[in-house]
């Protein structure tokens, strides 16, 4: 049974993905294609550089570096013993939750400023109001 190959551009089709990008973790060392073609030009993606880029993108939309999902993912590479792996795993979720929680809270507190500052303005608004109506309907001294 032959092995299912991809071409850069099927891939890129699948994952939403531009060439350039797939370039660019294949210089990350996240993609590893067998060169093909005349002058070795053309990529030649193997089932397990799909999964590897899967894993890339699952990686990134949880918010990790690529240099940390590169890690993860050359752990699993290696037959060895998962127990590693997964203890590492969640050391960089539970590093990158601490990290998005602090986020959370500077973005709770800048939101918290927003709100006073919009409720200041507006109560400022309200007394410069009637002030305003009354320039509006006095008449001028002289015609």
């Amino acid at each position: 049974m032959p092995t299912a190959t991809y071409t850069i551009s099927d891939l890129a089709r699948e994952f939403d993905l531009t060439p350039r990008a797939m370039r660019f973790y294949e210089d990350m060392g996240l993609l590893q294609p067998e060169r093909g073609g005349p002058g070795g030009r053309q990529r030649v993606y193997s089932h397990r550089d799909r999964t590897r880029l899967k894993l890339t993108l699952r990686a990134k939309r949880l918010g990790l570096s690529l240099i940390e999902a590169r890690e993860l993912i050359d752990m699993y590479d290696s037959p060895r013993d998962t127990r590693p792996q997964l203890e590492r795993f969640l050391l960089v979720l539970g590093q990158h939750r601490a990290q998005l929680e602090a986020q959370l809270a500077e973005l709770q507190a800048t939101l918290g400023e927003i709100s006073q500052h919009e409720k200041d303005a507006r109560a400022l608004l309200a007394r410069l109001a009637p002030q305003a109506a009354g320039r509006r309907g006095a008449t001028p001294a002289s015609a």
